[in-house]
């Protein structure tokens, strides 16, 4: 069972992110975004690490979504 403010919570992150990947969407071509998705969330395994967060694994999964449609349909529908 959700919780209601889980929705919320989703939905302010995808309210968030949703200039970057806007811009990653225009500026990166189509094969190098699942790459650098794919990148992020190898970097945010380290994110213990100072330099790199654990912020970076929801990132990557959401620009290598870009370019899989069960990703993308699964991400539209939350």
């Amino acid at each position: 069972m959700t919780d209601p403010t889980d929705k919320g919570r989703w939905r302010a992150i995808k309210d968030r992110l949703r200039p970057v990947l806007a811009r990653i969407r225009r500026n990166v071509p189509r094969g190098l975004r699942f790459v650098v998705g794919l990148l992020l969330v190898v970097a945010g395994v380290f994110g213990f690490l100072p330099v790199l967060g654990f912020w970076m694994i929801p990132l990557g999964i959401m620009v290598a979504a870009m370019d899989v449609n069960l990703l993308r349909r699964w991400w539209r529908r939350r």
